[in-house]
């Protein structure tokens, strides 16, 4: 649930910013996270292992194309302690309600969920610029 009250906002929007490139926990690719409107986004930067292609998309005419420039993050707003928006997952082709939160300036630690929240999975990410 987003929270629309200016506390709120100010209080994600303080400290670290979630812009830059992050690398994956299985070093596997890198994503490339920067500001689209009032909002984050973020897209796949570099792929540096495995599958270099879409190919777990639901819609059948993307499964060939590159994973680079796809989006991941879209629309993460500003919630509580960081941002609240959709995840992508390119492994599974499945898109997920998902947070992103600052655990430091160059670690960001990323949560998608199922079943409004009752079942979720983090992933720390770090920093590479």
């Amino acid at each position: 649930m987003i929270l629309a009250c200016a506390p709120v906002l100010a209080h994600a929007q303080a400290g670290p910013q979630p812009t830059g490139t992050w690398l994956t926990p299985s070093g596997d690719s890198q994503i490339r996270i920067s500001r689209c409107g009032a909002a984050y986004c973020g897209t796949v930067a570099k792929v540096l292992a495995g599958e270099t292609k879409d190919v777990h998309n639901p819609d059948a005419a993307l499964r060939g194309r590159s994973l680079v420039g796809v989006a991941l993050t879209r629309d993460m707003h500003p919630a509580g302690e960081g941002w609240e928006g959709s995840l992508y997952n390119f492994r599974d082709g499945r898109t997920y309600s998902g947070k992103l939160a600052m655990k430091g300036p160059n670690v960001l630690e990323l949560s998608g969920c199922v079943l409004g929240g009752l079942i979720c999975k983090k992933q720390m990410w770090t920093r590479v610029d």
